[in-house]
């Protein structure tokens, strides 16, 4: 797909990865790009950068996803590309208490499920459209020091994975972003940990694989190429991974590095 004269909506839009998306999208040339956060003062700050508009939403809740939908295809056009990007993390393991799971699977994978629900049959009537989701590196290897992140990163790409086979015929194309460290708040304070061994990405050039992967309609979106690597490592001799995984957590389970 090329951007040029379409619509797209980036969640998460205030800062880090989003910002950086919504940014670069309208540099390539799309017609309008909608920012969406929680945080509303910020996804205006970044609308003002790109003629875009800011819209405010917690995409915690499927109802607030619904009517950014409804909002955006009523007020500005049809929606060609969703960017379903907003995420938090939780530190711990097994421990965290149920409603900061529930919080967490609710934000980095039933928002992807909701903004599915409410923009697949939009696009499948009109002949197609495009679906970009945020997981990590984490949804792939998996997430020294945060069990929830782990999880619902994986979970994430499950999701992107199934979307893909099953709509693909009806012309939704899918990508999903697994950057591992990235600049932002999420990974403030943590430079130096384990999600940052291959280096700290800034936000433009993990952008920039993003539209890369949309104009080539690339499913897997790996701005730090030696995840590949990492994952025929693991598929080739699962219990040696582990093992090595195990040696990262001795190293940096007492912490936990942000993926995104």
């Amino acid at each position: 797909m090329q951007l040029k004269d379409k619509i797209v909506v980036v969640t998460g839009a205030a800062s880090g990865i989003g910002a950086a998306m919504a940014e670069c999208f309208a540099a390539a040339g799309a017609k309008k790009v909608v920012c969406a956060d929680l945080n509303e003062a910020g996804a205006q700050d970044v609308a003002g950068r790109i003629d875009g508009i800011a819209m405010g939403c917690n995409v915690g809740v499927e109802a607030e996803i619904a009517a950014l939908i409804e909002r955006t295809e009523a007020e500005v056009g049809p929606i060609d590309l969703f960017c379903s990007n907003a995420g938090i993390l939780s530190i711990g393991g097994v421990e965290v208490p149920d409603a900061e799971w529930q919080r967490i699977w609710e934000v980095n994978v039933m928002a992807h499920v909701w903004a599915a629900r409410h923009m697949v049959p939009r696009m499948t009537a009109r002949g197609g459209g495009y679906l970009l989701n945020t997981a990590s590196a984490a949804g792939l290897l998996n997430q020294v020091g945060s069990a929830p992140y782990g999880v619902t990163k994986h979970a994430a790409v499950g999701l992107a994975e199934w979307l893909a086979l099953t709509y693909g015929d009806q012309g939704i194309k899918v990508s999903v972003l697994c950057p591992q460290a990235v600049r932002s708040e999420m990974t403030r304070g943590h430079e130096e940990g384990v999600a940052a061994l291959d280096g700290m990405l800034e936000p433009g050039p993990v952008a920039l694989a993003c539209l890369k992967a949309i104009e080539e309609e690339t499913f897997l979106v790996l701005p730090h190429p030696q995840v590949l690597d990492y994952m025929r490592l693991k598929t080739a001799d699962y219990d040696r991974w582990i093992g090595g995984m195990r040696k990262l957590n001795r190293q940096y389970g007492g912490s936990v590095e942000g993926k995104r």
